[in-house]
């Protein structure tokens, strides 16, 4: 009959060897992550070979699903957004070498470049001209809402029909003027020089609400408008005037004169480009992240499942250990008995007989 010391090895045994497999030295979620990790098909679980597809299940549940389908949507949009910022700085870079040319080049007559109910093309624009003519006060006007050179203080820009003597006249933007403190009032506007006169400016494009976005906002004081529009100047004044208008340059203001428009800015390109590259990265980190948080996913699931695993080899063994104890008992008792009575057999078979009884 076997010992409970040899059926303890048996069962022992019987755990690995038995399937062509060293028996399990060791236990604990420490090595039950290695054996998930290396595939250990003992576990049963979805570290072990032909069940890769089981571990990345949670893909198909919906909290991931409405993620990865965000994900996807927001990639085209983010280049998209990049490429718009991409072009914004191409269309700056673009405009501010044609102010530098435009400056740069001769002045050439106004009547050269445009010519009435004429649309100012864009290659013309900032172009250096000179007019000569007398201007005509009574239908000078002041333009509502624009700043001043050092873009705070808000007030208007003077604007005077200059008569070429031809019939035709151009519009003049003479520069800018405080508001004062009435706007319900045509404001107090430095005099226009007299007599015939000879003005250079930049040649500038008829402002309209699709170009500029301010809208010509109706019912304003008399002689006083939101845009700079020679078409519009035109049927006030009952006169062909040239399209666009000159911003004038010269000659240097000088006493109560209005304050000169200063040269547009070409030198800055603005944070166009940086945006763009930004909306790119943005575009770039999404897959990036995606991948990051299903990989933080899966180690967090497989941990888990490592230790659950644990725990049940753990609860197996000491249930095993319980129900080997319970049955080495019986068994130790049953061959410790014959035991006993075979030596107080030998010790009475060796034992002195007994003296006879006279």
């Amino acid at each position: 009959m076997r010992t409970a010391p040899a059926r303890t090895a048996e069962w022992a045994s019987s755990t690995g060897s038995e399937r062509g497999r060293p028996p399990d030295r060791g236990g604990g979620p420490g090595r039950t992550l290695h054996r998930l990790r290396q595939g250990d098909p003992r576990l049963g679980c979805p570290g072990a070979p032909g069940t890769v597809k089981a571990v990345y299940r949670f893909l198909l549940s919906r909290q991931w699903v409405i993620l990865t389908l965000v994900g996807l949507a927001l990639i085209p949009v983010m280049i998209k957004l990049g490429y718009w910022q991409f072009h914004r700085h191409e269309h700056k870079v673009a405009q501010n070498q044609l102010i530098a040319r435009s400056l740069a080049a001769d002045p050439v007559p106004v009547t050269s470049l445009t010519a009435p109910g004429r649309e100012l093309p864009r290659r013309d624009m900032w172009r250096t001209v000179s007019a000569t003519g007398t201007y005509d006060t009574a239908h000078e006007v002041v333009v509502r809402q624009r700043t001043a050179a050092d873009e705070q203080s808000i007030g208007y820009y003077v604007v005077t029909p200059l008569l070429l003597g031809n019939g035709e006249a151009v519009l003049v933007n003479r520069g800018w003027i405080s508001a004062g403190n009435d706007l319900t009032r045509f404001p107090d506007v430095p005099a226009a020089p007299r007599g015939k006169v000879t003005v250079t400016g930049r040649m500038m494009a008829d402002e309209t609400t699709a170009a500029s976005g301010i809208k010509d906002t109706k019912g304003l004081p008399a002689r006083q408008v939101m845009l700079i529009n020679s078409k519009e100047q035109a049927k006030r004044a009952g006169r062909p005037m040239l399209g666009g208008y000159i911003e004038q340059t010269g000659p240097e203001p000088s006493g109560n004169t209005p304050e000169l428009v200063p040269e547009p800015d070409h030198d800055s390109i603005g944070p166009h480009m940086a945006y763009a590259i930004q909306w790119w990265l943005f575009a770039a980190a999404v897959p990036v992240g995606w991948i990051v948080l299903v990989r933080r996913e899966r180690r967090d699931r497989v941990t888990a499942a490592a230790e659950q695993a644990g725990q049940t080899r753990e609860d197996e063994a000491a249930g095993a250990a319980r129900d080997g104890g319970r049955t080495a008992e019986p068994a130790g008792s049953r061959e410790a008995e014959p035991a006993g009575s075979g030596e107080t057999e030998a010790a009475g078979d060796h034992a002195a007989p007994a003296p006879a009884k006279p």
